[in-house]
């Protein structure tokens, strides 16, 4: 239970006045659990939600799902992907469940409107309706469905805590972080599965095993997070989408770094060339603030080039404009961020 109050680390300005005061919590650890930085509580158990897609992807690999279907780096990507459901992640779903042989009415994630503007504006002037293809997490699902497939088990209610499916993920996901995922603090993520609550530190000292090859996780699990580490990466608009941090930081650092946003103020990821991991949690699930957050974690952890610098900065000091156009504010980290690094 946490015992105290986490710090504010971002805050709101509009015009010369703080506004909005967010408290948050990170985590930076390296691959033998060792913490390198960190703010708040680390050990309060969180909520991950999308922030740990890759680790859930590695069901993929221990079902024998990747040789089974040959899943290439695109596939890996989108099971790992909340993407905004632009027509390159629709298109990519299609082609992954086609390679599988599954259909979208196997998908169990739900429809809805995709996040990004033009896409949904297109597809208002066609007159079409969202599928499940359109969910932000169909590329995941579609790797649930395919593990399921791999293991020989019925894919109906993969979705559920007791089918073999989420089991696998559930066990897989514990292996990483390593904690017992309780269900006295599991609840049901938007996209219908499983979310457990696991402490910071966990995660971000998980993700640092993932980049590390020479990490204590069995073999099965450093390859398959090399794989996993490089479809992102290399595919992070697929993982991502347009005007995403995830998207533009991955891009910017070229194979060097993988991040994840999840859903109420959460990011996890890892630095490949140091091997250090990071998770973060903002309490009251500002995904802005989650952005600033990750954006200063970035800047300061890796070597940076002027470049990356500048596009970090956007990210963490970011402005808010009204429907006129005009600046009303931004987030940007508070005077107490750089005292925790």
């Amino acid at each position: 239970m946490q015992q105290t109050a986490n710090p504010v680390l971002v805050e709101f300005t509009r015009g010369n006045w703080v506004e909005n005061r967010h408290r948050a919590a990170f985590c930076v650890a390296d691959s033998s659990g060792k913490i390198v930085a960190s703010a708040g509580d680390v050990d309060h158990p969180i909520f991950p939600r999308s922030a740990i897609k890759s680790l859930q992807a590695l069901a993929l690999f221990e079902s024998g799902a990747v040789d089974q279907f040959a899943l290439d780096d695109r596939d890996l990507a989108l099971a790992c992907a909340s993407h905004k459901g632009e027509p390159i992640h629709v298109e990519g779903v299609e082609r992954f469940l086609d390679k599988i042989g599954m259909s979208a009415d196997q998908l169990e994630c739900g429809a809805h409107v995709p996040s990004d503007k033009a896409a949904r504006e297109a597809m208002r002037a066609k007159g079409e309706t969202p599928t499940a293809l359109h969910n932000n997490c169909s590329g995941k699902h579609t790797g649930m469905l395919a593990v399921a497939k791999a293991m020989g088990v019925d894919p109906k209610g993969y979705i559920e805590q007791d089918h073999a499916v989420q089991k696998l993920v559930r066990s897989c996901v514990e292996k990483v972080v390593g904690d017992t995922m309780s269900t006295d603090r599991c609840g049901r993520d938007g996209c219908s599965i499983p979310t457990w609550a696991s402490p910071l530190r966990g995660f971000a000292t998980g993700f640092a095993k993932l980049s590390d090859p020479n990490s204590d996780l069995p073999a099965l699990y450093t390859q398959a997070g090399q794989r996993l580490f490089d479809a992102c990466a290399q595919n992070a608009m697929l993982v991502a989408g347009t005007d995403r941090i995830d998207t533009d930081a991955m891009e910017a650092f070229k194979g060097q770094l993988m991040m994840k946003v999840g859903a109420d103020g959460v990011f996890c990821g890892a630095l490949r060339n140091s091997h250090l991991g990071f998770a973060l949690k903002v309490d009251d699930g500002s995904v802005p603030a989650a952005e600033a957050i990750v954006a200063g974690l970035v800047a300061s952890l890796a070597e940076a080039s002027d470049a990356q610098k500048k596009l970090l900065a956007q990210w963490s000091h970011k402005t808010t404009k009204n429907w006129r156009g005009f600046e009303v504010g931004a987030a940007h980290l508070s005077g107490e961020f750089a005292s925790f690094l």
